[in-house]
This record gives structure tokens, sequence and C-alpha cells, in this order.
């Protein structure tokens, strides 16, 4: 890992806590997610060759079924259509997500 850890959470991050809610919104709106769905947003160190050093993790939680998709990028430079492409194989039928 390259880097000092910055913690996401730390006083004066509120950037990051409101781009998270944005990421999850983008996330429950293009999968119309039922309310009962969780949707958690993480950014990790990726410590895999040729990975850049921060990656953006979605995990998308419905019906008994997890399903993750990553973002190669902190979760401060995510787009909406990132995020858009990179969910684009779940698709959501009577509230249950398939992949």
């Amino acid at each position: 890992m390259t880097g000092a850890f910055n913690n996401p959470l730390a006083r004066g991050s509120s950037g990051i806590i409101a781009k998270t809610r944005t990421i999850k919104g983008w996330v429950r709106a293009t999968l119309d997610l039922p309310q009962a769905a969780i949707v958690s947003v993480n950014e990790l160190a990726c410590t895999l060759p040729d990975c850049p050093p921060r990656e953006t993790v979605i995990l998308v939680m419905c019906d008994g079924r997890t399903d993750q998709v990553s973002i190669h990028k902190p979760i401060s430079q995510v787009t909406e259509g990132e995020v858009g492409k990179a969910i684009a194989h779940l698709i959501v039928i009577g509230g249950a997500s398939l992949g």
C-alpha cells in the first residue's frame, strides 16, 4: 500500500460522506431497489498488481443475495456514469437483484 491512510470518516471529511450517500442514491435509483435493500459503499486499498491504490466497492444486498462491483477510483472521483456502467449487469425484477 502506498501513501498514508486517509480516513473518509474523519472530522472534516463530510464531502466523502455526502458523496457516499450520493453514490448509494444512484445505485438505488438505477436498480429501482426496494426500501429493504441495503447498499454499502466503501473505499478500500487495492493491493492487486496494476491496480490503482484505491477502489470503491459497492455491495447491493437484497432478498438474501449480495452483489458486488468495484470501481478502481477513490469515492471522491466516482461519477454517476461509472456507477451505472458498473452495475449495468444487475437487474431488479420484483425487488430481487439478479446478476
